[in-house]
């Protein structure tokens, strides 16, 4: 359980980079950029399980959800640590929502994406 906690923390991390990164392009396409990396990202964690109709329908509403109650962003200023914050707990609470829907056999693949995306970030940093 603590690996999956450690996980979603990386996920917030890289929510929040993929924000900056959007941030240094003008308004329109930071919105697309975010959607676009919202969307990379769930590809991710998704990768190798097939939704039913019904858990499609749930994913689609939890994503929904969160997105707006994400804390919004100035162009080309960075995030202040509270909003950075309020990102991090809703991603990791989006993220379990969306673990909670799937079967415990689903699950054991997100766990596994989730973990592969964790190790790719910490590649990165280095």
């Amino acid at each position: 359980m603590k690996r999956v906690y450690i996980a979603i923390l990386a996920l917030a991390f890289l929510g929040g980079a993929a924000t900056t990164v959007s941030a240094q392009s003008d308004q329109g396409s930071q919105q697309r950029g975010r959607a676009g990396g919202r969307a990379r990202m769930m590809d991710q964690l998704l990768k190798g399980i097939t939704l039913s109709s019904t858990q499609k329908a749930s994913v689609d509403s939890i994503q929904t959800q969160y997105q707006s109650q994400m804390p919004a962003f100035t162009p080309g200023s960075p995030p202040d640590s509270s909003a950075r914050a309020q990102r991090r707990e809703l991603m990791q609470k989006e993220t379990a929502d969306i673990r909670a829907v799937l079967t415990p056999d689903q699950q054991k693949t997100f766990d596994k994406n989730l973990e592969d995306m964790r190790s790719r970030m910490g590649r990165r940093g280095r």
